[in-house]
């Protein structure tokens, strides 16, 4: 569906929605004329139903939505008084209202302007017959407070006659087009009475997201009996070919619920404008959004988790980014500036951009806050790589602001945001440039409810790895492993990276003992020089380590539940799934190892 349909179909539901209100409140409003709180939501609606008719471009029902809000205008002032022969009025254009709106959809041609016109029309005499009251009020004022009968009073009797005739003129005045229309209108109605009171029905229905959440898990626990039933049909002989149709239509169901999770990203990035411009405000300085991509989809509780973290990076984008209009000239940039908010498809994921045309970062200046905070010591910050420091920017605490202002400078934020992706799979990088700006990359999982892992065995027990951190698998011998000092590395596609024997992490009851001398050396000393060791090179934050596994099994699809107490607090692994053996399998959180081995050891032991 594209995207003018798309809106078109929403336009509808809505419409439909406001015009059964209006049959409602106009029966409430029937009974009892004085009720202010229907004649405020009679406005109300047919004021939001002109602007999204407008916006459209459904000129027709604009056209008598507007009327019917100029009557109940004059109705909330307290010039029109409503009555019977009014409601037969409202009632007949709310049904042709319905019509013009269910005519979007079958393109019947509906005549309006009859009824339109007669609505005009009230509103005309209503108004004149205010007017006529109002002067004649005045008027009377003037004769009865006259002691004498001059020529005066003769000219003002004489005006007054003048003025209610020239009322009674005006309000008669229906041009002859008017009264065609409105004839034309009524011998239609006539011919079309027995069709008149038909029920419609949107073709879109609301629903709660708890109710999707709810058949995400149906669907999931579905998946998991379908693989447990091949499982065993293989294990009795039978092939997998007998359960092709059975597999077609269960992984249909689920990408078929995973569609109706799935928001636009506009939904939420529109809302950014106005945070972009308090923080602004609040720094005093000048900058626009531009907003790319808003049409791309993702699972709408990855948007919901993601929301505080976009929020923190445009605040950012400001506060750290973005420099005040005065440096922006002297450095020969627009004295405002520009911060981009894109989003896009890749592969299986949504990447979002956050980009400023500000400052950039300096990366001296995160090795020296680095420093004096006591992060790292500045040995350490020698032997380390500009990308290595600029990783500093998401450890707790760390901020690179000089003054803590609205916007920046508690050292909260970046950490947080980091934790936010990573609790969903997803990446977080950092590209700048001194002077000309930065780009934070989120890599994200289009959705939450089903990923891609690599499923491993290690001490005859199965386990996985997300797909989103797998670069490779590969198989070495042990004079392709190295002892240095801190561990063990190999060469990879030309590049030196760790190797860990995921058995020596298990062993362990704490990340304390990784601080224990030859902690990671044990199984590396009992592997024979003959046998292959399988590694499976996994990615976080630009850094590439391998993981050793007994034996690889297979890629596959898996439905993840987060662990409960009290497991919960387990590092090693992010959540748990069921295979099709009907045994639970963990699955393993890189991002945990990661921090743990390369960077509370290293800093330990320098």
């Amino acid at each position: 569906m594209d995207k003018e349909n798309e809106y078109q179909e929403m336009f509808l539901a809505e419409a439909l929605e406001n015009h059964e209100e209006l049959n409602n409140l106009f029966t409430v409003l029937e009974k009892d004329v004085h009720d202010k709180k229907a004649i405020d939501a009679i406005f109300r609606i047919t004021h939001t139903l002109k602007g999204n008719a407008m916006g459209m471009g459904y000129e027709a029902i604009a056209g008598l939505s507007h009327v019917l809000e100029d009557v109940f205008s004059e109705a909330k002032n307290g010039s029109l008084k409503l009555d019977s022969g009014l409601f037969d009025i409202l009632f007949k254009a709310n049904d042709k209202l319905g019509e013009l709106i269910n005519s979007i959809s079958s393109k019947e041609d509906v005549k309006y302007k009859g009824i339109k016109t007669k609505l005009e029309v009230f509103l005309r005499n209503s108004k004149s017959s205010v007017q006529t009251e109002n002067k004649q009020g005045e008027l009377n004022s003037i004769s009865n407070n006259s002691d004498n009968k001059t020529e005066a009073d003769t000219s003002v009797v004489v005006n007054q006659n003048n003025f209610a005739n020239s009322v009674d003129e005006e309000t008669s005045e229906i041009t002859d087009e008017e009264i065609s229309e409105i004839s034309d209108e009524e011998r239609s109605e006539s011919a079309d009475e027995e069709n008149q009171h038909k029920i419609t029905f949107s073709d879109l229905v609301q629903i709660p997201v708890r109710k999707l959440d709810g058949l995400m898990n149906l669907v999931g626990e579905l998946i998991i009996e379908r693989d447990s039933l091949i499982a065993r049909g293989l294990e009795s002989g039978g092939g997998t070919s007998e359960y092709a149709r059975l597999q077609r239509i269960t992984s249909d169901l689920q990408y078929g619920v995973m569609d109706v999770r799935l928001v636009q990203v506009g939904f939420l990035f529109n809302k950014f404008h106005r945070v972009l411009r308090d923080a602004a405000n609040l720094e005093d300085k000048k900058a626009n959004l531009f907003l790319e991509g808003t049409e791309i989809e993702i699972d709408r509780n990855i948007l919901k988790i993601m929301s505080d973290s976009l929020i923190h990076l445009i605040r950012n984008a400001i506060g750290h980014g973005i420099e005040k209009s005065d440096i922006r000239k002297l450095a020969g940039k627009n004295e405002v500036g520009s911060v981009f908010l894109k989003a896009r498809n890749e592969k299986d994921h949504v990447i979002i951009e956050i980009t400023d045309d500000g400052h950039g970062i300096d990366h001296a200046s995160i090795r020296k806050k680095a420093i004096e905070k006591k992060l790292i010591t500045k040995e350490f910050a020698d032997s380390m790589t500009k990308d290595e420091i600029l990783q500093i920017i998401f450890e707790p605490g760390f901020s690179n602001a000089e003054t803590i202002t609205e916007v920046s400078g508690r050292g909260v934020g970046m950490d947080v945001v980091k934790r936010a992706t990573e609790s969903i799979g997803g990446k977080i990088s950092l590209d700048t440039e001194l002077g000309k700006g930065s780009t934070i990359t989120l890599s994200l999982p289009s959705s939450m409810a089903v990923k891609g892992a690599l499923l491993f065995e290690l001490n005859q027990q199965e386990y996985a790895i997300p797909l989103t951190y797998t670069e490779a698998v590969v198989s070495l011998k042990k004079h392709d492993l190295h002892k240095v000092s801190s561990g063990i590395i190999a060469n990879y596609l030309g590049k030196t990276i760790s190797v860990i024997f995921l058995k020596d992490l298990f062993a362990m009851r704490s990340f304390d003992e990784l601080y224990q001398e030859n902690a990671l050396y044990k199984s590396y000393a009992n592997s024979q020089e003959e046998n292959k060791i399988e590694v499976m090179v996994v990615s976080y934050n630009n850094k590439y380590f391998g993981l050793v596994v007994d034996k690889l099994l297979q890629q596959k699809e898996i439905v993840e539940k987060t662990l409960s107490r009290p497991i919960d607090t387990l590092d090693l692994f992010s959540g748990a799934t069921i295979l099709g053996n009907g045994s639970v399998c963990l699955v393993l959180d890189i991002a945990a190892i990661a921090n743990a081995c390369f960077k509370e050891k290293f800093i330990q032991k320098i």
